[in-house]
């Protein structure tokens, strides 16, 4: 409804601003007093237009017992987003000055959560009727994947998906947690929307190889967030380079710098890179993510200080 009232306010504006420029050429306006006079039209439109953006809006709603929500989000699939979503879960559970972390994967039709994790079973109820979520490694884990077989679709719509998410985020019993890392689908749909405009976000973290067909989502992504209000704490550069293990060459695979150039035409910062190396696959296939597995890694530690990175951007 938000966005449809976003699309119409849109349409009116421009409608407008052709009328008044039509007028100019007729000589109602004079030529010399239109440009002061549009700007001044423009602003106003513009804070009419986010008054009745803000009156579609959800009252948005703490979870109970969450300080802050991380949302780790990419504008398409397939460049690691859910991996690193897990092991900076896992990095910021590494820090001295956390003591609870949880990870929600919001992956409906695609949750990659429970392998990463090695966690499987249904979760328990609680007296209060609240899911209780499955943990390991010491990170609270809630998904989908818990509640249906692992090989079976979710072949649902949309409103059976966004009230699936609503119960994943009200109807679990959370306790108290310093941060939750939401693993947000793919894309800027519904799913994103929802989470942005119901629960408070202390930011949003987006995941990006350097390639320039990623990079183009990438941006998309952070636009989004940037339209819901919800901060954009910086872009993490996945898959940046890949070093031969044999004679120890690099190689810029997907391209060299691309997130960090995206990065500095909006305004962004890079919270870190994080290198294309088998080791990062085999151990989230195994459900060994690599920073409890290999804890001494540089590919561990490079996880590690992107949610030391994290933990300071919320701070201030």
């Amino acid at each position: 409804m938000a966005a449809a009232r976003g699309l119409l306010v849109t349409g009116l504006n421009a409608l407008r601003v052709g009328t008044c420029l039509q007028g100019a050429r007729r000589g109602c306006v004079p030529a010399r007093s239109y440009s002061s006079a549009a700007g001044s039209h423009e602003d106003k439109l513009k804070s009419r237009q986010a008054e009745m953006m803000a009156r579609g809006l959800p009252k948005q709603k703490p979870i109970p017992g969450v300080k802050h929500v991380v949302v780790v989000a990419s504008g398409k699939g397939g460049v690691g987003k859910s991996t690193t979503a897990v092991n900076l879960a896992l990095g910021l559970a590494a820090s001295d000055h956390v003591k609870a972390v949880g990870l929600l994967d919001a992956d409906v039709y695609g949750p990659s959560i429970p392998r990463m994790m090695n966690l499987k079973g249904n979760p328990e109820v609680s007296d209060r009727n609240l899911m209780i979520p499955l943990v390991n490694y010491g990170i609270q884990c809630m998904s989908m994947g818990f509640l249906v077989e692992e090989t079976a679709p979710v072949v649902w719509r949309g409103l059976m998906v966004m009230s699936a998410i609503e119960r994943l985020l009200r109807q679990v019993d959370w306790g108290e947690l310093d941060y939750l890392v939401i693993d947000m689908p793919p894309g800027t749909g519904d799913v994103q929307l929802s989470i942005s405009q119901n629960i408070p976000v202390s930011g949003a973290v987006i995941v990006s190889t350097p390639q320039d067909i990623a990079l183009l989502d990438a941006r998309r992504g952070a636009e989004m967030f940037h339209k819901v209000n919800v901060p954009v704490l910086g872009l993490v550069q996945n898959m940046s380079v890949f070093r031969c293990p044999k004679c120890d060459h690099q190689t810029h695979i997907f391209g060299e710098d691309g997130a960090k150039q995206l990065a500095a035409t909006m305004g962004l910062d890079i919270l870190g890179d994080i290198p294309l190396h088998i080791n990062i696959r085999e151990t989230c296939d195994l459900g060994k993510p690599v920073v409890v597995s290999n804890p001494e890694s540089s590919e561990a530690k490079a996880y590690v200080a992107i949610a030391l990175e994290i933990i300071k951007r919320i701070s201030k």
